[in-house]
């Protein structure tokens, strides 16, 4: 797709691929969140969403070997995430940053992100005409790229009702769904898209297996 005169890619992993700058985007990966949700609220979950996250990452980096990966922000689910992560999974994250360069857009749940994980920190950043940050801004000039939001899209087809993360677009602004393993979605005919998207005037692609399915917002159905 075009955005902002650039050509951009959609993958069906959730991430995006701008192939002449040889950037992968990623949103919202919340490394460590079961591991935070058992120690804030007791509540066991398996503790495997970080691994499934990093080595999902990983088997995209093998793809396309990018010169930068950008992060768009809640790339740790809070603050100490990084101190709790097995030193296996730090190893691992360090792997795949070598020889790249890797940039950490700061979020709500990682304003700070610890010192001995590498890469270079931005609130935002500009390259050419695309602008990466983690949520959407009011009145966003053409080009934006961001996550927070976490979209997801629900159709009817063929008598069955599908919910699946979704890109979400307008053509000027592109929203990516979370990349993480376990973060749900929102659904993109929520009130919280009313500022993002005026009007309902936009499209979504559902990640599907292999593929993306578009859907413009009229097709798409609340919760």
């Amino acid at each position: 797709m075009s955005l902002a005169r650039e050509l951009v890619g959609l993958h069906d992993s959730g991430a995006l691929w701008w192939p002449e700058e040889r950037t992968l985007v990623v949103s919202d990966l919340h490394l460590e969140k079961a591991a935070s949700i058992a120690k804030s609220k007791g509540l066991m979950l398996p503790p495997y969403d970080t691994a499934t996250t990093l080595e999902k990452l990983s088997a995209l980096i093998d793809l396309f070997n990018p010169h930068r990966v950008i992060c768009l922000g809640d790339s740790f689910h809070d603050s100490e995430s990084s101190e709790r992560m097995p030193a296996a999974y730090l190893a691992m994250l360090a792997t795949m940053q070598l020889g790249r360069e890797w940039i950490w857009i700061t979020g709500n749940h990682d304003p700070e992100i610890a010192s001995h994980i590498c890469g270079e920190r931005y609130e935002e950043l500009s390259i050419n005409s695309l602008s990466f940050r983690h949520e959407p801004k009011e009145g966003a000039e053409r080009g934006e790229i961001c996550g927070h939001l976490h979209p997801a899209a629900k159709v009817r087809r063929m008598g069955r009702t599908i919910r699946r993360a979704c890109f979400a677009t307008n053509g000027n602004r592109l929203v990516l769904p979370a990349f993480g393993a376990l973060t749900g979605g929102l659904n993109v005919m929520d009130r919280a898209f009313t500022d993002v998207f005026t009007e309902k005037r936009f499209s979504v692609f559902m990640l599907g297996n292999g593929r993306l399915f578009p859907f413009t917002a009229s097709k798409l159905l609340s919760d």
